[in-house]
């Protein structure tokens, strides 16, 4: 439904024709909808709410899970505490972790003050893991069987449980807690019914500890194409899993935190629009001083070859073309080397074996570069010696910047910083300086007859 057909209905008080209308959509479009009218002012609070309560609950309850911060805050104040409590009724464990970790001091109160004690035990334990591990992410919501009972006893218990778990399709296998392997629906559907459940569970179970850091958890469910994966203590006990929405929100806030990093930018908790004009400007002024001071050392590389340009002055028409050139490749392989650490594709071990690839390409990308400047300066110029300087400088300049762009990113990896941080405009700064040594270097030595 487009938001201007629900703000007609709401405008015109055709409740039933909304209710009609939402019913049909996902409950994720809903949440959606319910955020653009919001964000965008086009229905008051009061309209939101009740736009909200006509809704079926259950279809209520789900939409609520997708909404923002926001959003769901103000939801929150206007709900009775019946209402809160079925919303939270509805919600998963993990979903209920999320939504507390984004609200305010009252509002969490609110929240644990309306649920019982046994939720509020669970909640208390996924909040006192660490942010970034594999322990706040995961849901303690899933289905756990014992290794004696058969197939047809284990659908049973999967009918009265299952409508409660985050996911029903892989079960676990345990024994005191402790995590024995796993089966799958599928594999009890084409068993026989008196079939025991030890004759049929997967034993080679791949895990995650609850300390492990949340995006290797990401990244080994993708490797592995998981739904979902155990998180088990330091005894083999298994605690929760980690379902595969929740491990893509997880790639999704890494990359996010990633992009700013190689923007020069310190990561910002909230969205662009959320973020306010002061803490976008804090969040860009410290590595813009740190790199317009770095910047400086390019311009006394500069100062010190000024009787240089003074007696050639057509040396500074070159500067732009070559440092501009120094960037891009510098650039180039730093991405492509990120992204390779990020997916583990690139590891400390490959040191030597990226920097002889990056070698080879750069004295390919030098040779095509600096031939065709060449030739173009030589064409348009006539002058032979300042095409041999051009030529040399950009062989000189590939080569370096695709060295630097390459050992950067892996030498903060090996430091045990984000390889992020060595981007773009870190590299490019390096690499200005390494172009300009180059080009007033090579230009000294061949063109010293005219200096």
């Amino acid at each position: 439904m487009e938001k201007e057909l629900a703000v007609e209905l709401m405008g015109g008080k055709q409740f039933v024709k909304l209710k009609s209308e939402l019913q049909e959509m996902n409950p994720a479009d809903i949440a959606f909808l319910v955020e653009e009218l919001n964000s965008d002012g086009e229905i008051g609070e009061k309209e939101l709410i009740l736009m909200y309560r006509i809704l079926p609950k259950e279809l209520a309850a789900e939409a609520f899970t997708y909404m923002d911060s926001d959003t769901q805050m103000t939801l929150i104040n206007a709900f009775s505490d019946r209402e809160l409590r079925y919303v939270l009724d509805e919600l998963y464990i993990d979903d209920t972790v999320d939504i507390i970790e984004e609200m305010p001091a009252n509002v969490v109160s609110r929240i644990l003050r309306n649920t019982d004690n046994d939720t509020r035990k669970q909640i208390n334990q996924l909040l006192n893991y660490p942010k970034d591990s594999a322990g706040s992410v995961m849901t303690t919501e899933f289905v756990y069987l014992k290794k004696e009972l058969t197939v047809s006893e284990a659908f049973e218990q999967i009918r009265k449980i299952g409508l409660v778990k985050e996911t029903v399709y892989t079960c676990y296998v345990t024994e005191n807690r402790r995590l024995l392997g796993i089966v799958t629906v599928l594999d009890m559907l084409v068993a026989d019914s008196d079939t025991a459940v030890e004759d049929i569970m997967e034993t080679n179970v791949i895990s995650v500890n609850t300390h492990d850091d949340r995006e290797y958890v990401a990244r080994t469910m993708s490797k592995y194409d998981f739904a979902a994966i155990p998180v088990v203590d330091n005894e083999n006990r298994i605690v929760g899993i980690v379902t595969f929405d929740d491990a893509m929100d997880v790639l999704q806030e890494e990359n996010t935190e990633d992009f700013a990093k190689m923007a020069a930018v310190v990561p910002a908790e909230d969205s662009y629009f959320k973020t306010s004009v002061w803490s976008h400007a804090k969040s860009r002024i410290p590595w813009l001083l740190i790199l317009m001071l770095s910047a400086t050392l390019t311009g006394m590389i500069s100062a010190r070859f000024e009787p240089q340009i003074a007696v050639i002055p057509m040396l500074v028409s070159f500067m732009p073309m070559v440092m501009g050139t120094g960037g891009n490749c510098g650039s180039q392989s730093s991405t492509l080397i990120i992204r390779g650490m990020a997916i583990d594709e690139i590891r400390l071990r490959d040191f030597f074996k990226v920097v002889f690839k990056e070698l080879r390409i750069a004295l390919i990308c030098a040779a095509v570069l600096s031939v065709v400047n060449g030739l173009r300066v030589l064409i348009t110029y006539k002058d032979p010696a300042l095409a041999l300087v051009i030529g040399l400088s950009l062989i000189g300049t590939v080569v370096i910047a695709k060295l630097v762009g390459a050992m950067l990113p892996m030498g903060a990896k090996a430091l045990r910083l984000d390889p992020a941080i060595m981007a773009n405009p870190l590299i490019t700064t390096v690499v200005d300086s390494c172009s300009l040594l180059i080009y007033f270097t090579i230009a000294t030595n061949i063109l010293s007859g005219r200096l």
